[in-house]
This record gives structure tokens, C-alpha cells and sequence, in this order.
């Protein structure tokens, strides 16, 4: 491709055709997917509880949590002997659309409200009669909890009036965290559990449909671990724990933690923890003058929430903003990215606002508060940095933060709390009237 030719060269792509009816999974490919299942799962020792699932066959939803790669694999093998249809973001689809199209992908482009979407899901389950594997957390989970789901879940499991199985799957973050994603090989175990069936749907309210997967999707990886004695040997393991860990509790600076072998340490004030083989922090280092925080930490989980709120109270005190230069990459289609040139990406209670000038041409692109209950995030995405997507309906954008003074993991938790924030002062208004 030749310098400066990405925007037009984006503007005349073919871009994925998002309305293409689902494929049932071929049959010849079923054997093939086996096949790339077992072998890894059984290395890692896989067991599975069964909950409910008595007598039980498709059509259903299975909802599934979301850790690594390896849920895929796992997924195949707990429904095994069937079949079933996948919801998967654009990017899983690169390269290899033929392949995934054929195996039972439908294409999504996250975190969009995708009418489209809803009837394919009614064709998987009301036509072909199959499974419907859907990972609604949307992105792999940054530190081994549970993520926001979106309310619409439950009015969608009410319209579908099909069984709800969960797949809740542990020791797959453990395994390969995404902050660092070299696999550690420890056991995993997976817990399918039936938790609506037909007739519960059909009694219950959308709240209180939407309360019980949310019930269901609880978990927190590192607390199975200690339960479980799960032990990690792995001499590295700490190293990247820094990209969700941004905020050192002790200075309260932000962008200047840094990890190395099995050390979380804070470059401002020197302080130090040790990652046990149990996923425990430890502080090693003394205490160096007057620290502000002085919060300690020992459950990773506990660290994030606590960053969590960090963001909230400047969301409240009206302080909250980003303005940053980045790079943008296209995705319209399966092929690859398109690299479009730099632009700023602002972010605040106003949301997202993506502008630029591509190759002479002015770019914009807003996603307001209200649009947004959580953002996709990648760490070192294809080794190009640390990246925010945002998506329309037909196309996605990759952006890539220059310099240093930024967490993409403080701006997905920042997307999440103005949402809340956001949905809080409607019902305000609305109570006030």
C-alpha cells in the first residue's frame, strides 16, 4: 500500500456483510473442531459439573464466561456431542472468514446495538433447532472477575422463550491472563449448569431474568485459585499484572506502575509486591516517605474495584478526561486492517470523539455515554500497543494511544461508570417528573 492511500483505499472496500443468514455448522467440520478441542483441554485436565442439564437437548442459549482462547475449546467439548452456532466479534473473523462462517461464526462488532443480530440468534434457535453460544461479557476478562453485562440480555432471553444453560469456566485467565498471555498449564474445570428453562422464562420478569444470569455469571479467578490450591510456578508471573494495575495505591500516581518477573512495582515511589504462586500480592518494599494512599493490597480483584472508584470520584468531581493522539487502524472487513493515519480521541462526560484529517479528508466519529455500557480493549494488540475499538454498525476502529500518560484499562472502567452515571440521572429525571 502506498503512503497515504489508507483512506481511500477504506472508503472503497467491500466491507463484511453483517446481514449474510447463519451457517449451520458442517458437518465435516464437526470432527475438525473435536479435534482441536481435546487434545489441548485434556493437558490442562478438564473436568466439567453438570447442573440441571438432565434430559436437557437444543434448542437452547448457552451463555458463556469469557477468559482466553481456550473457552472455545472448552465450549465445544461441554456440549459435545452437538453442534451449535457462535457469536464472535469482527476480528476473530480475519483471515480465516470462510473457515469461521462454515464452522457456525456469526459476525458482531462489539458493544453496537445490533437489531440484525437478534433474528440470526432466532434463526440459530427457532429453525435449525441448535445451540446459540453467546459470550455477552464482550472481551476477555481483564482480572479474573466478572464484567458488566448489558441489561438488554434479559429482554432478549425473554423474546427467544428458549432454555438457558450457563457455562461458567474457571482457570482459563490463570492459564493465560490477557496482560500476559504465555500459558501457565494449570487445570481448569467448568460448571454447565441449566438456570431458566422454558417455563421459569415464560413466569418471570425481565428483571428478574436479567438477576439471574447475573447471579450466574459471578466469579472471581483468583479466589478459585487459593480455594482450589491452584499452583503457578511460572517465573513470570507477574510480568504485564501493571497494564490493569495502573494506579499505585501508596502515591496515588497513575501510568507509572511496571511489572518484571514476579514483581508489581511503582516507578514514582519505589513500592514493591510479590505475586505469590497463589496469585496473592505481598508488599516487599519499605515505606519511603509521606504516601498519600497508603491502601494496601493483596487481592488483585480488590486493587481493580478500588481503581474502579478512583475513576468514579473524578467522573463525580467533573474531572475526568482524556485527550490523546492516536493512530487509527480500519476494520471494515475479514482481510486485515487498513491503517488510516493519526487522529485525537477525546474522552469525557460528553463520551468518545474520534476526529482527524485521513489523506486530506476530515473524520469523525461520536459515541455518546448513554450508547456505551462498557468499551473493548486490547494490551500490545498484534505488538502495535495497547488499543481502544470503537465500533458502528458497519465498521470498527482500532486506536492506539501515543506516548505513555494513559490506561486503556482507565478508560474502559471510565466508559462503565459514566454509563451507570448516565443511567442514574435519567431515572432522575424521569422520578422528577
Amino acid at each position: 500500500m502506498k503512503k497515504g492511500s489508507g483512506y481511500e483505499q477504506w472508503t472503497r472496500v467491500e466491507h463484511f456483510d453483517m446481514n449474510r443468514p447463519p451457517v449451520r455448522q458442517r458437518q465435516y467440520l464437526r470432527p475438525v473442531t473435536w479435534l482441536l478441542s481435546y487434545p489441548e483441554i485434556l493437558l490442562h485436565r478438564y473436568s466439567i459439573n453438570r447442573r440441571r442439564m438432565e434430559g436437557l437437548k437444543p434448542p437452547y442459549l448457552l451463555l458463556c464466561t469469557h477468559h482466553a482462547f481456550l473457552d472455545f475449546k472448552v465450549t465445544t467439548a461441554a456440549i459435545f456431542p452437538h453442534r451449535a452456532n457462535y457469536v464472535v466479534a469482527i476480528d476473530g473473523f480475519i483471515k480465516r472468514e470462510w473457515l469461521l462462517r462454515n464452522a457456525g461464526g456469526i459476525c458482531k462488532r462489539k458493544f453496537t446495538t445490533d437489531i440484525k443480530l437478534i433474528s440470526q440468534i432466532r434463526q440459530v434457535l427457532h429453525r435449525q433447532k441448535d445451540i446459540l453460544a453467546l459470550y455477552p461479557e464482550a472481551r476477555y476478562s481483564l482480572v479474573g472477575t466478572n464484567a458488566v453485562l448489558p441489561e438488554s440480555l434479559g429482554k432478549m432471553i425473554k423474546l427467544l422463550k428458549v432454555p438457558v444453560v450457563m457455562l461458567n469456566m474457571h482457570g482459563h485467565y490463570l492459564n493465560s491472563p490477557c496482560w500476559n498471555l504465555t500459558p501457565r498449564g494449570n487445570r481448569i474445570e467448568a460448571d454447565l449448569t441449566q438456570i431458566l428453562t422454558a417455563e421459569e422464562i415464560a413466569s418471570s420478569s425481565v428483571t428478574e431474568i436479567f438477576e439471574k444470569v447475573n447471579e450466574a455469571f459471578s466469579y472471581d479467578e483468583y479466589q478459585w485459585q487459593k480455594e482450589n490450591r491452584i499452583r503457578i510456578a511460572y517465573r513470570k508471573r507477574a510480568e504485564g499484572l501493571h497494564k490493569v494495575l495502573y494506579k499505585c495505591p501508596f502515591c496515588l500516581t497513575e501510568y507509572r506502575m511496571d511489572s518484571s518477573g514476579t514483581e508489581l512495582f511503582c516507578s514514582h515511589c519505589g513500592s514493591r509486591w510479590q505475586m505469590s504462586e497463589y496469585g496473592e500480592l505481598a508488599r516487599i518494599s519499605p515505606e519511603k516517605g509521606a504516601l498519600k494512599g497508603a491502601v494496601d493490597f493483596t487481592h488483585i480483584p480488590s486493587w481493580y474495584e478500588w481503581e474502579r472508584q478512583e475513576v468514579r470520584r473524578e467522573i463525580e468531581e467533573g474531572s475526568y478526561r482524556y485527550d490523546l493522539k492516536v493512530t487509527v487502524d480500519a476494520l471494515p472487513h475479514a482481510k486485515g486492517f487498513i491503517r488510516l493515519g493519526e487522529a485525537r480521541l477525546t474522552h469525557c462526560t460528553d463520551g468518545f470523539t474520534l476526529s482527524g484529517v485521513f489523506d486530506g479528508n476530515k473524520f469523525s466519529l461520536s459515541r455518546d455515554v448513554a450508547e456505551m455500557y462498557s468499551c473493548h480493549i486490547e494490551y500490545e494488540y498484534f505488538s502495535k500497543g495497547d488499543c481502544i475499538d470503537l465500533s458502528t454498525l458497519e465498521d470498527t476502529f482500532y486506536l492506539f494511544p501515543h506516548g505513555r500518560d494513559f490506561s486503556v484499562t482507565k478508560i474502559a472502567l471510565a466508559t462503565e461508570e459514566l454509563y451507570s452515571w448516565s443511567q442514574k440521572e435519567r431515572e432522575a429525571v424521569v422520578s422528577a417528573l
